[in-house]
């Protein structure tokens, strides 16, 4: 029997949620999918994080993945951008928590290293990578969607390693390795 498992990759944001799947069958990937959720139509941060959690169980419930990689939101200096992506981050993580799925974050610059081999790579070349690595028959205008991909092939490339990131197999695993997070 091969031996295959499912990586579903997150690219978080709150106007796009970029998402991507892969099957690892015998080390061996294989592309599933790649899409985006839009959220610029919502005015609402609510509704948007309603979206995000909603969609990610949808993704969830339909493709059964084995394990969740999401980028780690970047730091910039405006904060409010930051606690929304940080928020649209937390929904996606809560979802797949929900669901018992391990779930692992990498920075921007280590998936960019990962897929291009340059941790300073544009979008575009981390998706025309991606296109010769999954024999994409063409790359979509919005790049948010290889973004997602992109965190799903980094975590094929990590597997295996001994450090990949910070990894949480469900909320008494986060909560251990955030105990510094935790209000008593």
């Amino acid at each position: 029997m091969a031996n295959e498992r499912i990586i579903l990759g997150i690219d978080p944001g709150t106007t796009i949620m970029g998402f991507g799947l892969i099957k690892v069958v015998n080390k061996k990937m294989e592309f599933i999918q790649l899409n985006e959720l839009q959220l610029g139509k919502y005015d609402d941060h609510y509704v948007k994080l309603r979206h995000i959690f909603e969609r990610t169980i949808e993704l969830i419930d339909t493709h059964h993945p084995d394990e969740i990689a999401i980028e780690a939101p970047f730091f910039g200096k405006n904060v409010q951008s930051m606690l929304k992506l940080g928020r649209a981050q937390g929904v996606a993580m809560a979802a797949g928590l929900s669901r018992q799925i391990p779930i692992t974050e990498y920075e921007p610059k280590k998936i960019k290293m990962a897929i291009t081999g340059n941790g300073n790579a544009s979008k575009e070349q981390v998706a025309k990578m991606l296109q010769q690595l999954l024999g994409l028959k063409e790359i979509p205008k919005n790049l948010d969607s290889t973004d997602g991909l992109a965190a799903a092939v980094c975590h094929f490339f990590n597997s295996g390693k001994t450090v990949v990131g910070k990894s949480y197999s469900g909320w008494d695993a986060f909560i251990k390795q955030n105990a510094d997070r935790v209000k008593k």
